[in-house]
């Protein structure tokens, strides 16, 4: 089942129920969207050196130590 079909059957058990279970599947939504995003924060955080590297670059980025993008890919 493709991600259009799958929003449009949402949508569909949406129109039928109440403002009060429409609450209720708002707050499982933000919890399920809440989950995710922890869960690829850890997956970065596992990576070896990652949190290093993070840092190291935020201080190039804030002292202007960066390339412009258009310099390494000028075809794009």
């Amino acid at each position: 089942m493709n991600i259009t079909t799958i929003r449009q059957q949402i949508n569909q058990y949406l129109d039928g129920l109440s403002s009060d279970r429409l609450q209720m599947v708002a707050e499982f939504i933000a919890y399920l969207s809440e989950k995710e995003s922890e869960e690829a924060t850890q997956e970065l955080l596992d990576i070896p050196g990652f949190i290093e590297s993070f840092e190291r670059d935020k201080k190039d980025v804030a002292a202007g130590n960066v390339t412009n993008w258009r310099n390494i890919r000028s075809d794009v």
